[in-house]
Order: structure tokens, then sequence, then C-alpha cells
């Protein structure tokens, strides 16, 4: 069973920056275009950034476009997100995972706080 372990969350102020990593234990990890999820209080989780399984392709969300950065190491099994210039809006717990669904189970994410 693969898993999924996300780090280097924490809290930041504004306009800061924070690198967050995904581990994946197991797996095709390779394979697959991986994503970066968040989720804040009371909202639904959502996909802000997703990566093609060689690397050559990175799509955003409108609200993160220009400020995040997804990058993947296949040889390492880790997925990145650099993240800058944040907002207390970023407030949430990111997640990594698939971008399609239900294929490996979620990890238990890493909070990242933006906050004077």
């Amino acid at each position: 069973q693969v898993q999924l372990v996300e780090s280097g969350g924490g809290l930041v102020q504004p306009g800061g920056s924070l690198r967050l990593s995904c581990a994946a234990s197991g797996g095709m990890f390779s394979t697959y275009t991986m994503g970066w999820y968040r989720q804040a209080p009371g909202k639904q989780r959502e996909l802000v950034a997703r990566i093609t399984p060689g690397g050559g392709t990175a799509i955003y969300v409108d609200s993160v476009k220009g400020r995040f950065t997804i990058s993947r190491d296949n040889a390492k099994n880790t997925l990145y997100l650099q993240m800058s210039s944040l907002k207390p809006e970023d407030t949430a717990v990111y997640y990594c995972n698939t971008v399609v669904q239900g294929i490996w189970p979620w990890g238990q994410g890493t909070q990242v706080t933006v906050s004077s």
C-alpha cells in the first residue's frame, strides 16, 4: 500500500515562502500525474497544482498562478510545491495525491498558516 507523507508546512507571514514536500513510498509514482491539493476550514478540498509524470507540464489554479511552482523528482518518489508571496487565503492543510482520484489513500497533510 502506498503511503504519502507531506511535510514542510508551518506558520509564515504574508509575503513569505514555504517549500512543501511529499514522499511516496512504493507504488508507481513516476507513472502518475500528481497534484497538490488544499483544504481550508469549512471548505472542500481543491486541486491547486498538477504535474505530468515526466514533469514537463504543470497546471495551476488561477489563485496560485505565478506564486506557486510544482515539481517532482521521480528518482526520489518526491513531489514538491514551492510557495511564495503567500497570502492569508492560502491558509489550509495541503495534501498531495494522484490527480485521478481513488488510487492512493490520502496522507495526513501539512498545515500552512499565513498570518501576521
